[in-house]
């Protein structure tokens, strides 16, 4: 009985934790008062939390004045200085701040509207991140460099939307420019698929893995490819743009202008255009839950869009014998249901005879890998001082 007690004792304590924790990441800096009426804990919780966790090293307290009031404003720590992470998708833009200790500081996600314009999406950001830079009672000059990671391939020459289409409203966009001049720091511009793979590699599943694949799935398939302990850009930056890879000759007209590419075939258009009739409008967000909740319909769609993919990956695999792949995006949500058919399609496409098979992971960050490997990019690249050589962008 005593040793039932205490572990539900230590879980409410984790529990109390994650809530207090979660509160400043998603509001800011906050006073105790204001702490306890956020996370719904008592003045007296949230006093010793904050005790503990100042210890850790994990929040900073200082005095401030509320109403007039003396308070204690309460703060997660900083370490050197911090990196900003902009992933900018086709209906959503995440924002991360992360410090060189690799915490996170602070997350926001907003919707966009599709064919959002950039000059309208990167004030919106700019505008975010003075926010936010308030919220969190931080200085501009605290930022070390801000890394974006964009749904399109990157050139490796200006670092512009590499393949007109694939994310409109943004062809021709200087995307480093405006964000240099607004926070007078270096801005580095990659693929989504690229920076996640960063992320992993630095704080994920492959973390100390030199050669590896990732694959991300979402509105569209990516895979980042490190070789050596460095992202593999290709010449022109379209290495690892698997969902332009052709398996269908007589299949629909793909945003980049070729026939029955892989992207066609697995989009979140598509997979939920499969279920229309008998579950109507849904996103690929309901598909991925209600997979989860045991729909069968859902789970086929994904399953089958697994082997797909899987069957694609396994030829990149041949040609670049990678250590592991790690799966991220939003169909990696779904589990087992995304990752087993992978797998099998994965392994039965590779060579029979191989020392071992290769291993698959479902990624430590699914969701927003590529906004905290922006982040990690620019505090990475701070580090080593190494920054400010380009221009104006630069591309891992």
């Amino acid at each position: 009985m005593t040793r039932r007690l205490f572990g539900s004792q230590t879980s409410l304590r984790e529990a109390n934790r994650a809530n207090l924790m979660d509160s400043l990441h998603r509001f800011g800096a906050m006073t105790q008062v204001e702490l306890a009426e956020v996370t719904g804990l008592s003045t007296a919780t949230v006093s010793t939390l904050v005790h503990q966790l100042v210890d850790e090293g994990l929040l900073e307290t200082k005095g401030t004045t509320r109403n007039g009031r003396r308070a204690t404003l309460v703060a997660l720590a900083r370490h050197q200085g911090m990196g900003i992470g902009l992933w900018v998708e086709r209906r959503q833009l995440t924002l991360v701040f992360v410090d060189f200790s690799k915490s996170i500081i602070a997350k926001h996600v907003l919707p966009l509207a599709f064919g959002h314009k950039a000059d309208t999406t990167l004030e919106r950001a700019m505008v975010l991140i003075n926010e936010t830079l308030n919220n969190i009672d931080a200085d501009v000059n605290e930022i070390v460099g801000i890394g974006v990671a964009v749904a399109a391939p990157v050139a490796t020459t200006d670092h512009m939307i590499a393949i007109p289409g694939i994310l409109p409203g943004w062809d021709g966009v200087d995307i480093a420019s405006p964000l240099k001049t607004a926070f007078n720091c270096p801005v580095y511009v990659d693929n989504d698929a690229n920076l996640s793979a960063f992320c992993e590699a630095r704080m994920g599943v492959a973390l100390g893995r030199r050669n590896f694949v990732y694959i991300g799935t979402g509105d569209g398939v990516g895979a980042g490819i490190m070789i050596g302990g460095s992202i593999l850009h290709g010449v022109t930056g379209l290495a690892g743009e698997i969902g332009h890879i052709q398996i269908d000759p007589l299949g629909s007209i793909c945003a980049c202008g070729n026939r029955g590419c892989l992207n066609t075939v697995v989009s979140e258009d598509r997979l939920v255009q499969l279920l229309s009739v008998t579950h109507g409008n849904m996103t690929l967000d309901d598909l991925v839950a209600k997979a989860n909740d045991g729909d069968p319909g859902c789970r086929r769609v994904i399953s089958d869009a697994a082997v797909r993919i899987g069957q694609v990956v396994a030829d990149l695999c041949i040609s670049v014998d990678p250590e592991i792949v790690v799966l991220g995006g939003k169909l990696a949500l779904a589990g087992e249901t995304f990752s087993r058919p992978f797998d099998e399609a994965l392994q039965r496409m590779l060579f029979p005879d191989a020392v071992s098979p290769i291993d698959v992971r479902v990624s430590d960050h699914p969701i927003d890998g590529a906004a905290l490997g922006g982040a990690l990019v620019a505090i990475e690249y701070s580090d080593r001082n190494i920054a400010a050589a380009p221009a104006q962008s630069k591309a891992i």
